[in-house]
């Protein structure tokens, strides 16, 4: 009898053992499918830089596929000629947009401290210039289209490409970092603040540089 007594307390406690594993086991896969949806937009930042180096490099070889109808004239006579300071500008661009991809590779999932900071530094600076530079883009082109600026005859044919494509293309690149350094954050846990602090500083100064190109006539 005593027996049957200590099997049926040793039976309990295995289902007590397992219902508790399969309570606590039960969240991981919902734990799972978040992280892996909290993954994209780092792949998608990366993507969006991969293509569009793309169009850098090939320009810089004095290719100006693509560029015709949907640049500027000036520039697209400056890659025609192979000037060698405006070729370099392309070729430096092209590598800066391969780092974009590489940041947003590295903010697909934690890394040491120094490199996350670095990440969301780097994050925080591309999701604000670009989303900035893509409103100008947009902004520009509605005003042009509603009659409220005035553009230069061969520059007309542009407005449509800078309203619809060029500036949509980088709103979405900022968006995209925006999200995957905001995720990237909020997921490092006791190093929040800090981040947090590392995304302004790199926000804020991408934001003065951009005020500063637009200021300057540059950007």
């Amino acid at each position: 009898m005593d027996d049957e007594r200590r099997h049926d307390s040793d039976h309990d406690r295995v289902m007590s053992i397992v219902r508790s594993s399969d309570n606590t086991v039960r969240p991981v896969p919902h734990q799972a499918a978040h992280l892996h949806l909290s993954k994209w937009p780092g792949h998608a930042a990366a993507a969006w830089g991969v293509l569009f180096a793309v169009p850098s490099f090939v320009w810089a070889t004095g290719d100006t596929f693509g560029a015709q109808s949907t640049v500027s004239p000036s520039l697209v006579k400056l890659a025609r000629d192979g000037v060698p300071w405006f070729l370099t500008v392309l070729v430096v661009t092209g590598f800066l947009k391969l780092f974009g991809a590489l940041v947003g590779i590295g903010l697909t999932q934690p890394r040491g401290s120094r490199i996350s900071r670095l990440m969301v530094f780097c994050g925080g600076g591309a999701a604000t210039l670009l989303t900035w530079h893509g409103s100008l883009f947009v902004v520009h082109g509605a005003l042009v289209e509603s009659g409220a600026v005035s553009v230069e005859p061969d520059l007309a044919g542009l407005t449509d490409w800078y309203l619809y494509l060029w500036g949509p293309w980088f709103v979405i690149g900022g968006l995209m970092f925006a999200v995957a350094t905001a995720l990237y954050v909020r997921q490092r846990g006791g190093d929040r603040r800090k981040l947090r602090l590392y995304g302004t500083v790199g926000a804020l100064g991408a934001l003065v540089l951009s005020l500063a190109s637009t200021a300057t006539g540059i950007g």
